[in-house]
């Protein structure tokens, strides 16, 4: 088996604990641990408890929080997992095998397109569509799915675009995998990162064949915590276990116990309001920036997420743009050609104020220096 090699988490891996500034981030400035478990009691208890395995699939208060998020679910439509990153994995091995294809949302995180072609998959793309806001074309969609479908696969909030799918395109999605059988596999991982407006709905029971992943690290600002999850069917539920049996076989004891804090509904909404916070604050400052540069970007605002997708009108590809930034400013940010997108950068927004100042006044001593012939585009 060849692995697809995964551009942007290797990118953002090698550099992002060594630059200056690091605006690759989707997710808002990480909570200290004091931060999310501030009562003194509770610090001592977690003190006291033991460095042991957790229960594999995640404990039943732990999965019980969880369901009560999905209306219908119990804990036995739950399996937690080690990020929203092994769900995904998760559900791509069981699902996809030779010769099935992929209806797969793009822009998007590329771990389902590398793992679809890895499991002997096509992917079929289906863009979102900057001239409509972001959305997909529904006649695209029909266009997409075929007899070979096997998993209609989208990212809801968006990463890279910060994009909701509409109710136009909602329904154009679930009526095309009610039709062709598919699965429809939703990536919510950004949902509750939505800056303002209504939370975005989940695809959970729109379909008898709908899986959903989520997980701690975007909209809850705990991604040290690596707790994420899939809500499926139950016997589904018992099959991707087997699968987590031979990856990472449980979720670490505290991490487990943390989560179960951080899903308490009073504490849900406190950090759902905190990301909403950061992000009304740092949007309005990213705007401004962009209209200081008046003709070099064409974007269209994010609704979601801590991320913001720029097109940019310079000659220079992306991937060479975010190295010289990265070489001679010591700033990280994420190049449009790891989505498939050239021509694009996706600059992360939920770091402080300050720091995100600091990191946009990087790439303009750039843009000078590539204006000024200084350095060559």
């Amino acid at each position: 088996m060849k692995i697809v090699p995964f551009a942007m988490e290797r990118w953002q891996s090698t550099w992002e604990h060594s630059v200056e500034y690091n605006l690759s981030e989707s997710g808002v400035r990480p909570l200290r641990l004091d931060e999310l478990l501030p009562e003194e009691e509770r610090q001592r208890t977690l003190l006291r408890s033991p460095l042991a395995y957790s229960q594999g699939n995640g404990t039943p208060e732990l999965r019980t929080r969880i369901a009560a998020l999905y209306p219908g679910a119990t804990p036995d439509h739950v399996l937690v997992t080690n990020g929203t990153s092994e769900a995904n994995l998760l559900a791509a091995w069981h699902l996809v095998e030779p010769g099935d294809e992929v209806v797969l949302m793009l822009p998007n995180y590329m771990e389902l397109w590398g793992l679809t072609q890895i499991f002997g998959g096509t992917v079929r793309p289906l863009w979102l569509r900057e001239d409509l806001r972001w959305q997909f074309d529904p006649d695209a969609l029909t266009a997409a799915v075929t007899k070979r479908t096997k998993l209609i696969a989208v990212c809801n909030p968006n990463n890279p675009t910060g994009a909701v799918m509409a109710d136009a395109q909602r329904k154009a999605l679930v009526d095309a995998a009610e039709d062709s059988g598919a699965w429809l596999l939703g990536d919510e991982v950004y949902l509750g990162a939505e800056r303002e407006g209504p939370r975005t709905r989940s695809l959970w029971g729109t379909t008898e064949r709908a899986i959903v992943t989520n997980g701690l690290s975007k909209a809850y600002g705990l991604p040290g915590l690596r707790i994420g999850w899939v809500v499926a069917p139950p016997e589904t539920i018992a099959t991707l276990w087997s699968y987590h049996d031979y990856t990472t076989l449980t979720p670490t004891y505290l991490s487990d116990r943390l989560a179960q804090v951080a899903l308490e509904p009073a504490r849900r909404e406190e950090l759902f309001g905190r990301t909403r916070s950061i992000l009304q604050k740092n949007v309005p400052v990213v705007q401004a920036w962009i209209d200081a540069h008046a003709g070099l970007f064409s974007t269209v605002p994010p609704v979601a997420g801590a991320i913001w997708y720029l097109r940019y009108h310079l000659d220079v590809s992306s991937s060479e743009l975010a190295w010289k930034l990265l070489k001679e400013k010591s700033t990280l940010i994420v190049p449009g050609d790891h989505f498939g997108m050239d021509g694009y950068v996706r600059i992360g927004i939920g770091e402080s104020t300050d720091y995100l100042l600091g990191g946009l006044e990087r790439v303009d001593a750039l843009l000078r220096e590539l204006k000024a012939g200084k350095v060559k585009a």
